[in-house]
């Protein structure tokens, strides 16, 4: 069976029409004759987006009961089973009810695909996986409905729903959003201008980038090599040499000139994977590119130009940026070099050729190792000079029997054995020695350096250019041997660090004694400068403090440090115990520049450390004014209506009507009193200066008093308290304060025909009061939070109160030395269970 086609408007924030969108194409496929049916849509109570489904064949949604409450799904099955061409199923991020034959919509959808049937569907950008910490951070709301981003990137086709900010406000302002009493409170939290125009960006972004995965999609399908100018890509090429920091820089200006254009650099390294770059320099180099909003990337190729090319046409790049070549003049009168070579192959790609001041100055580095350790090349050089008198005295009895061939041959051993042992020089010096010696003693005429048979002066010419050729052979063997030894001991130390750093494990000293056990040094300091910049200050060690070491007494200033790497002009990494030769000192610099940036996340972690006091009294004083501003203009404008109206004297009032004015005065204002005293009560909490004032308190007068405060609500309570039950250790005022809290939470959320239930039980030392609602409960990770001040958990009702009741219920308790913990009520609600001490006799 043919799979369907997944389509997926997607919103950059709710009310912004996906699915207006959504069911007016559906409606536009049903006037082209195509089968559309609605699976499920929700209209949220919008006249417009309601008007669409007129006309439209709606699939019957499935029943599911969830303690004790009703709720609605697709009904999978029944789509099937009617065979539409089309389906019309609204947001794909969505959780379906527990006991539904699968966890999230978008499994259910992959159902209906995988029957053939093609599914539009609706998802708003908070609600993908990928960026759903982002929009947290954002708004300060966390989305706990996502949907993986493969879902929504394996669409077939992925549509924007976009609409300007100030458009959106506009929309909710008139109604046609949210319910008017939710306007206000929507437009000054999540529905802020910023909040939108940052929704706005990440949805362009991500759907830019699924727009460069279908194209470069289409490219490979058609075998298209040649660049696309869809968008302007620049890419930088590095050698790992000095001139990196400049490329990189004028690169960035380039890319900054074209608005959206992305930065790419490349270091191409050789295929037999023997470093021939600066380490230290490319660790450098990457970070100046990523904190340029660039990335770094590394490919393998011998053919230099061939690997810049390739990697630039498969990114789709439009620029290329070399360096101007460092090699002499000398050297390029034998190769026209990379930047030519890439510039006469570029095709359709600018390249930029940029001069530095290393131009045409030759590469420097440090001068190479010999292959060869010291003790090897002087046993060459011992072997050769003895050797060879030697095996000349041992043949000169022979020289009468063995033919000319045959002692070439037996020097020939010789030499090659003076190559494996010495290298390539002592070996040059043995062939020539031995070649004066063949001539002198063993070729006619003998006993002098001349030679009569012309084939006896090839047999000898030979015989030096092959002993030489295997000197070379040798030579550079033993070179690359060690070369690729310790190409595999900095790979492994590099790979340590990484490994070091992706594991967590980057703190500084750590860092800074792992390098110290690496290279067998006294101590490691990492040194910052702690004066004014001064050409002559790295002998002084008031200049310098020290800000992180590992091992003995560390070095005060870089001239006390047998090495020192510099960093920047601020920061300095100093080693003692010994000196640590060029090729040790690329993983050196390759762990400075590590401990740099060690060094600055860990302040900016000791800044995100200071700033979140902060930043928590920010969003506590944010949410405060949020629900303040509503919970305190309610009871304010109905207490202000009912005592206008009273004082108008224009309007004869019946005994009736002045009665009902004044007790709606009263209520509103005994409302506002209980907020303002639940809000002192929460800041003197916060402070520490709750008066509490234990007594023997009887819960049988407790209780009822309790039930008496909540006015009409009353009646929807029913307690249960025996008179034998022993008396608690509470502040009267305090314990009647957290029940009436309790049981108005309780009834605010149970179902108008259940009654809360409160009862009373010792245990022990302790007395437990339960709080038993009906309502819909909560989940048990939402047990811990319904405490935090100013949270509402729940979509009904959820303006009313500013969320101040649990959290001060916990805190009233905790003073008290009781405890407030949530438990599930059997057969669905929720159940507050108050344990307070019991008083001793």
């Amino acid at each position: 069976m043919i799979r369907g086609r997944l389509r997926v408007y997607l919103g950059s924030a709710p009310g912004v029409g996906k699915t207006y969108a959504m069911l007016d194409e559906g409606r536009r496929g049903v006037e082209r004759g195509r089968d559309v049916v609605v699976g499920l849509v929700e209209t949220h109570d919008r006249p417009r987006t309601a008007a669409l489904l007129d006309g439209l064949e709606i699939i019957p949604r499935r029943d599911m009961i969830h303690r004790g409450a009703a709720f609605t799904e697709l009904d999978v099955d029944a789509v099937i089973r009617r065979a539409p061409k089309i389906a019309l199923i609204d947001e794909l991020a969505h959780t379906n009810v527990p006991g539904s034959r699968n966890v999230k919509r978008w499994q259910d959808i992959e159902e209906l695909l995988e029957a053939g049937i093609d599914v539009i569907s609706t998802v708003n950008i908070q609600h993908l996986e990928s960026i759903n910490d982002v929009v947290q951070a954002i708004t300060g709301v966390p989305q706990r409905e996502t949907v993986p981003d493969e879902v929504v990137r394996r669409a077939d086709q992925v549509e924007l729903v976009d609409m300007a900010p100030e458009a959106l406000r506009r929309r909710m302002a008139h109604g046609n959003v949210y319910a008017p009493e939710k306007v206000d409170a929507a437009l000054s939290n999540y529905f802020r201008v910023g909040n939108l125009t940052a929704l706005r960006e990440l949805a362009l972004l991500w759907v830019a980038g699924k727009v460069d995965e279908q194209l470069d999609r289409y490219r490979a399908e058609h075998g298209i090599a040649g660049t696309w100018e869809a968008r302007e890509r620049v890419v930088v090429a590095l050698t790992g040499g000095p001139e990196g920091e400049v490329l990189i820089r004028r690169a960035a200006r380039i890319a900054d000139r074209s608005k959206g254009a992305d930065l790419l650099a490349v270091h191409v390294t050789r295929a037999d994977g023997l470093a021939d770059a600066d380490l230290a320099t490319l660790v450098r180099q990457r970070t100046l590119v990523e904190s340029v909003g660039g990335t770094y990337h590394q490919v393998v190729g011998d053919d230099v130009p061939g690997a810049l090319l390739d990697f630039a046409g498969g990114v789709n790049a439009t620029q290329l940026v070399l360096g101007a070549s460092r090699r002499g003049r000398f050297a390029q009168l034998f190769s026209r070099g990379v930047g030519m070579e890439t510039t006469s192959r570029s095709g359709t790609i600018d390249v930029h050729m940029v001069t530095h001041p290393h131009a045409r100055q030759g590469r420097s580095g440090a001068r190479q190792r010999a292959a060869l350790t010291r003790a090897r090349r002087i046993g060459g050089w011992v072997l050769a000079l003895l050797g060879l008198p030697l095996l000349s005295a041992v043949l000169f009895p022979f020289r009468e029997t063995l033919a000319l061939p045959s002692e070439i041959l037996l020097f020939l051993l010789l030499v090659v054995a003076v190559a494996l042992v010495g290298g390539m020089w002592p070996a040059v010096t043995a062939a020539v020695l031995g070649f004066l010696l063949l001539n002198y003693f063993f070729t006619p005429p003998t006993n002098r350096l001349t030679i009569a048979d012309p084939e006896n002066l090839l047999a000898l010419s030979v015989y030096v250019l092959v002993a030489i050729m295997v000197s070379m052979v040798v030579d550079v063997a033993a070179r690359r041997t060690r070369e690729a030894a310790r190409a595999s001991a900095d790979a492994e130390a590099l790979s340590a660090l990484a490994g070091y750093v992706l594991r967590g494990e980057a703190a500084l000293p750590s860092l800074l004694g792992r390098l110290r056990e690496m290279f067998g040094l006294t101590s490691v300091t990492l040194l910052e400068r702690g004066a004014a910049i001064a050409p002559d200050d790295q002998g002084d060690p008031a200049a310098w403090r020290i800000v992180a070491t590992s091992g003995g007494e560390p070095a005060t200033c870089p001239a006390l440090a047998e090495t020192d790497v510099t960093i920047d002009e601020d920061l300095v990494l100093a080693a003692r115990g010994r000196l640590l030769d060029a090729a040790d000192r690329r993983i050196l610099e390759a762990f400075a520049a590590e401990a740099a940036v060690a060094l600055r996340q860990q302040r900016l972690t000791e800044q995100a450390e200071r700033a979140k006091p902060l930043a928590e009294a920010d969003r506590m004083r944010t949410a405060l004014l949020a629900a303040v501003s509503h919970d305190l203009r309610t009871p304010l404008a109905s207490a202000k209506a009912a005592v206008e109206s009273l004082g108008n004297t224009g309007i004869d009032w019946s005994p009736q009507d002045r009665a009902e004015l004044l007790a709606t005065a009263d209520e509103s204002l005994a409302k506002l009193d209980r907020l303002i005293a639940n809000l002192l009560d929460m800041s003197r909490l916060q402070a520490g200066v709750l008066g509490v004032v234990l007594q023997r308190v009887a819960l049988e007068d407790a209780v009822p008093r309790a039930v008496d405060d909540l006015g009409p609500l009353r009646e929807r309570v029913e307690a249960d308290v025996s008179f034998d039950l022993p008396e608690i250790m509470a502040d009267p005022g305090l314990i009647e304060r957290v029940l009436v809290n309790l049981i108005t939470n309780a009834v605010r959320f149970s179902p108008p025909d259940a009654k809360v239930l409160v009862t009373a039980s010792s245990h022990g030392e302790q007395v437990e009061i339960r709080v038993i609602d009906r309502g819909p409960g909560l989940p048990p990770d939402a047990h811990e939070r319904v405490f935090l001040p100013f949270q509402r958990i729940g979509d009904r009702d959820n303006h009313s109160g500013v969320g101040l009741g649990l959290a001060l219920s916990r805190g009233l308790t905790q003073a008290m030395g009781g405890e407030l913990t949530p438990d599930e009520t059997p057969g669905g609600g929720l159940t507050m269970i108050l344990t307070m001490p019991m008083a001793t006799p």
